[in-house]
């Protein structure tokens, strides 16, 4: 298998680097090539690794978070991003592209370079966020590509969504809710309105209905379907909520009495693993559903561990082909479709 990094996308190029190390030193069947300035990236190669699963592609550019995504990836062609995509979109030794770029960059030059799959109406980013059950994560689809939707689109999410459940976690029939102001059929703006009986008549997917903000992290939901502003208010209030609730903890035992000092320290452990449950660092990536090809999005922020946790999602994902399993989805849909013309 042969992944393609973007070592430059993010905010720490030699993290990206040590996470591609850890992973191919992990999975001996694996092969990375490392699009970035070549004389950063082979000084830290140089350092931290011996063995040859590791080759790099020179780039002269880097598109940035203050660069204007379309006109970036129009007019940096040289840039880390845009030729990993090229390299996985011309390659066929190429499985799968992990990048902790640009969002908005990554999107559109997965939409123009690899392509949407045949039938998709719009392509979704779908992160996993962990949820109040142990173990479990559900994904929310899309979380900030699409702003303004469809129904179609939201269906659309509701399939890809399905098929990236069971590849990414194996979990069989996994359960769809949409999201809305209220559990009872009917509450919502008019797109959810519309959508809710489009998503029963889905034969493809197990729709279980709405569900309020509250109680996407109560882990009876596999993928919580909405529009992309919806989305990414959801996904970053989970992740202010996170932070803030962890700094009053913080706060509380530290300018605390003797008594809850002593507490502090004694709830010490479950603390740390709540913090590395929530922490971006300890979590793999989120999925560009739609395109036709494996494509992680890495948090900006990533480092070692993350970067690694997302070229193992990478993989994962092409095990279980991914790509296919969507286009067999699609295509029992538009069957149906003829079938009730």
């Amino acid at each position: 298998m042969k992944i393609v990094l973007d070592g430059q996308g993010g905010d720490y190029p030699e993290q990206a680097v040590l996470g591609a190390i850890q992973a191919v030193e992990k999975h001996k069947d694996l092969e990375i090539v490392i699009c970035g300035k070549e004389s950063e990236i082979t000084q830290v190669l140089a350092n931290n690794y011996k063995g040859n699963k590791i080759t790099v592609c020179d780039c002269s550019e880097v598109i940035t978070n203050d660069d204007v995504p379309t006109i970036a990836v129009r007019e940096k062609k040289d840039s880390s991003m845009v030729k990993a995509l090229r390299m996985a979109k011309e390659d066929s030794s190429i499985d799968g592209v992990v990048s902790s770029g640009n969002t908005g960059a990554l999107l559109t030059a997965s939409l123009f370079i690899a392509k949407r799959i045949k039938g998709i109406s719009r392509p979704c980013l779908a992160p996993s966020l962990p949820t109040a059950v142990d173990g479990k994560c559900f994904v929310l689809v899309d979380c900030g590509a699409n702003a303004d939707c469809k129904p179609i689109n939201l269906q659309h999410f509701a399939i890809m969504g399905s098929c990236y459940v069971e590849s990414l976690f194996g979990v069989q029939n996994p359960t769809v809710a949409i999201l809305s102001n209220g559990q009872e059929k009917g509450k919502g703006n008019e797109l959810v309105k519309e959508t809710y009986p489009i998503l029963e008549g889905t034969k493809s997917i197990n729709f279980v209905g709405n569900v309020e903000a509250r109680d996407i992290l109560s882990g009876d939901y596999d993928v919580v379907v909405c529009d992309g502003f919806s989305g990414n208010v959801a996904l970053k209030t989970i992740e202010g909520t996170a932070l803030c609730v962890m700094k009053m903890i913080k706060d509380s035992i530290k300018n605390g009495s003797l008594l809850q000092k002593i507490g502090g320290l004694l709830i010490k452990p479950a603390v740390r693993k709540l913090k590395s449950t929530m922490d971006v660092n300890e979590q793999a990536g989120g999925t560009v559903l739609g395109v036709d090809g494996i494509i992680v999005k890495a948090h900006g922020s990533s480092k070692q561990a993350s970067i690694c946790r997302c070229i193992e999602q990478a993989m994962l994902l092409i095990n279980n082909n991914i790509v296919q399993k969507i286009k067999e989805n699609l295509s029992g849909l538009e069957e149906n479709d003829n079938q009730e013309k």
